[in-house]
């Protein structure tokens, strides 16, 4: 399994295209608790696949998978890390088992720009201790 991750917050649609399907990503997996509430139009969930992130990822030919329990409800506290790694730890089988159903190679898409604030390289870095998988981030 081949596993990108990136993060859209101060991103340009045209940056973020290019940096997915240089990498031939074949479907973003959108793992915000909220993608219905992206403070950007661009990134929000629309209610219909016509409009929104999903409509100009499939105009790009990329398909769109949002995966909301693998969200962070941690967000909010100083120790979200902590919280969020013990989560996976705990739950982590279950929280990706949809993951690899998914065609590849996919893309983890939070908001936080750095994978370093970010929840998504936690997942990541659970697909790649349990599933064997490639992981790079593309920032």
């Amino acid at each position: 399994m081949t596993v990108f991750t990136i993060g859209y917050g101060g991103r340009p649609k045209d940056d973020f295209l290019g940096r997915v399907t240089a990498h031939g990503v074949k479907t973003v997996v959108d793992i915000r608790l909220r993608p219905d509430r992206a403070s950007m139009g661009i990134w929000v969930k629309a209610k219909t696949p016509d409009k929104g992130i999903e409509s100009w990822l499939s105009a790009a030919g990329i398909g769109y998978r949002s995966l909301v329990e693998l969200g962070n409800p941690f967000r909010d506290l100083p120790d979200w890390q902590d919280r969020y790694r013990r989560l996976l730890e705990s739950a982590g089988e279950l929280l990706t088992e949809r993951l690899r159903e998914i065609p590849g190679p996919i893309c983890l898409l939070c908001a936080e720009k750095h994978v370093a604030d970010c929840h998504r390289r936690h997942v990541a870095e659970y697909l790649a201790a349990h599933d064997a998988a490639v992981v790079q981030h593309l920032e």
